[in-house]
């Protein structure tokens, strides 16, 4: 059987609703035609009619967030430090360190699309879904979950919606040897804003960024900003999420692909 492949992740453009205002990408275009003054001070004397069809190259100036588009987060994002809880308290690792086997395996799909924006998963709602889709999670499976902000992508509200993942959900799949999870939403906790307004009531900080910052007991990574979850089923697919390797990051932007492919699930079950 030929492999299938899934793109799970956004574009990096411009003037797409995918972050908060003023700290989306930016991207200036430079084409064929407007290039010949790149190309000749390596050239002295070019003439832009010496070149084929007087057309130069085409390149990007592109200025970036590690966090913009559909990214892997590094414990170090989280926190300092990690691995409190497994009595090894050490430093975080940044992208560069994040081990590439975590990167590529099974892959493991929760949906919650009907949890109402802002609402924080518990770790009886993700064990309540593993029984609805029938499975027992093994350690190293990438698990990620849909959620309705999916369908909110580019729109002015994508930011704020969508469900969260909370500290007890999160420790749940940590507990297990999950390393790598994933979502479609801005952010693996739920919206900031939902979370604002429960801190103006609560005054209780350790409801900011609670999913987060399971990291400190268990280092694990997140990918943010994923795509196409809806048209994946709740198992039978590899996850590759390869982060680019940026020194001393705090996240790596990647081409997350669900892989559909037989021999790649034996082989995941040997």
């Amino acid at each position: 059987m030929p492999r299938k492949f899934v793109d799970l992740s956004i574009f990096l453009e411009n003037d797409v609703q995918s972050d908060p205002p003023g700290l989306g990408p930016k991207i200036e275009y430079f084409t064929h035609k407007n290039t010949y003054e790149h190309i000749e001070p390596f050239f002295p004397g070019l003439q832009k009619k010496d070149l084929p069809d007087g057309e130069g190259w085409a390149v990007e100036l592109v200025r970036l967030s590690t966090h913009n588009g559909t990214h892997l987060d590094a414990p170090y994002h989280f926190h300092s430090t990690m691995d409190d809880k497994l009595g090894d308290k050490k430093p975080a690792i940044a992208i560069h360190d994040v081990p590439l086997e975590w990167c590529f395996q099974p892959g493991v799909k929760l949906d919650f699309t009907r949890m109402p924006d802002g609402y924080v998963v518990q770790a009886d709602d993700v064990e309540a879904e593993l029984k609805r889709i029938n499975h027992t999670l093994s350690p190293l499976e990438i698990v990620i979950i849909n959620t309705r902000a999916g369908s909110r992508y580019g729109h002015s509200d994508y930011v704020a919606a969508g469900a969260g993942m909370g500290y007890e959900a999160t420790m749940y799949l940590l507990e297990r040897g999950v390393r790598l999870t994933g979502t479609d939403a801005w952010s693996w906790d739920a919206p900031f804003v939902h979370t604002a307004q429960k801190y103006r009531e609560t005054r209780d900080a350790s409801l900011i960024w609670e999913g987060h910052k399971a990291g400190r007991d268990i280092g694990y990574c997140h990918m943010e900003k994923m795509h196409n979850l809806e048209v994946l089923p709740p198992t039978g697919f590899f996850i590759s999420c390869f982060p680019h390797k940026i020194r001393g990051a705090s996240a790596g932007w990647t081409r997350a692909v669900a892989i559909f492919d037989d021999a790649l699930m034996a082989a995941g079950r040997a």
